[in-house]
């Protein structure tokens, strides 16, 4: 196909090598384990005993920088990890915990094509309902985690205790529940009293104020105070042989009202599945559809609103990382993913004179507000 798309950055530290990096770091892995699981430890960090990995969900790098002085503690590294693609928080989690790509762990976006069943599944919310068993590829870094003498502890919120997404993203380790932010650091500080720990501390508050009233609102900004000032209190007030990493699994974009596109009904006359998110949507059609000429017209229809490729031109660019065979039918045929701020909706299931509810902050594109995030090393691990 003649149009070129962008291509992924294969040669830079991202999500994948924040555990490895740990490890290492914990003195748990080698050189050799690294070779033998073929994973990355590109983020030099100095030895620790134990290690705190703290991801706040939807904190990008920008917004972060244009609210320095509302986060002195966070700002005060200039720091960056790319968060991978696409940016959205099942595919940025389970690169995290896994090592791995998204073409390899197979979450590859919000929602994903099951191509045994013809059906659209949630790969965020759908775990206990709609995700086969087997669905999820690469065995967590929580599970390797004991055989390497570490003992891996989740802390996040009670009511993602239980949840099929917990079972499997987050597999091998025990949880600890604590539902307030300041609650979360006290357990991280409890869990590596003593002990060899990596610690995984969980923090969805900042995306779900985002995607509400968007990352501009003085209430995303005064989230963002708090937060900050608890994670000064936990270098402050953890063990000097504890290492801690502050990182994010994306970025948030706020996308005004004349930016959210209702995708051209007639561009989806062939398309059987609707996957992804609005900035990223990864499009499934039926058998005989001209994959060729179905890019082409989205490419002619939206310009340089998006980049748009086929499955075949996504992959060759490594947007997915490497990408397994068993991966390959689950990422659309048709992928658009959204340039600026604009978002692509599919407004098809809407009743007459409906207003379509929309979202403020979003994310899953690859623009830098969505695939920078900081990068912050206190503890043991500051530099």
């Amino acid at each position: 196909m003649g149009t070129s798309v962008p291509t992924a950055p294969d040669a830079t530290a991202n999500l994948a090598d924040v555990f490895p990096s740990c490890l290492v770091a914990l003195g748990a892995a080698d050189d050799a384990w690294l070779r033998t699981t073929g994973l990355e430890a590109r983020i030099t960090l100095r030895p620790a005993r134990s290690a705190i990995v703290v991801l706040v969900d939807g904190l990008g790098a920008g917004a972060l920088a244009a609210r320095a002085g509302h986060a002195r503690w966070l700002a005060a590294s200039k720091r960056k990890l790319r968060s991978g693609f696409p940016t959205t928080t099942a595919a940025a989690l389970s690169t995290l915990t896994t090592g791995r790509p998204p073409g390899e762990h197979g979450v590859v976006g919000y929602s994903g094509w099951n191509p045994d069943t013809g059906q659209v599944m949630n790969l965020l919310s759908g775990w206990d309902s709609e995700v086969p068993a087997d669905w999820f590829l690469a065995r967590t870094l929580f599970s390797e985690a004991p055989t390497l003498g570490v003992d891996p502890v989740v802390v996040g919120p009670a009511r993602y205790r239980s949840s099929g997404m917990t079972a499997n993203v987050l597999g091998g380790a025990r949880y600890v529940p604590a539902d307030s932010i300041p609650q979360r650091v006290d357990a991280a500080l409890a869990e590596t009293a003593s002990g060899r720990s990596l610690v995984y501390l969980y923090v969805p508050e900042l995306d779900s104020i985002g995607h509400k009233n968007g990352w501009q609102s003085d209430r995303w900004t005064g989230a963002l105070e708090l937060l900050d000032g608890e994670l000064a209190r936990l270098d402050r007030s953890a063990a000097s042989d504890v290492g801690i990493v502050v990182t994010a699994d994306h970025g948030v974009l706020d996308v005004p009202d004349h930016a959210n596109i209702a995708i051209d009904p007639l561009l989806l006359t062939d398309v059987i599945g609707v996957a992804g998110d609005p900035r990223c949507r990864q499009l499934t059609v039926a058998p005989g559809t001209d994959v060729r000429s179905l890019v082409g017209a989205f490419r002619a229809r939206y310009g340089k609103k998006a980049y748009v490729a086929s499955r075949d031109e996504a992959i060759a660019a490594g947007w997915f990382g490497t990408v397994s065979d068993a991966v390959v039918e689950r990422i659309g045929d048709v992928i658009v993913v959204a340039r600026g701020s604009w978002a692509f909706n599919d407004d098809r299931g809407l009743r007459d004179g409906e207003v379509p509810k929309r979202m403020i902050g979003q994310h899953g594109a690859m623009t830098d507000g969505e695939t920078m995030v900081p990068l912050r090393l206190a503890g043991a691990f500051a530099q």
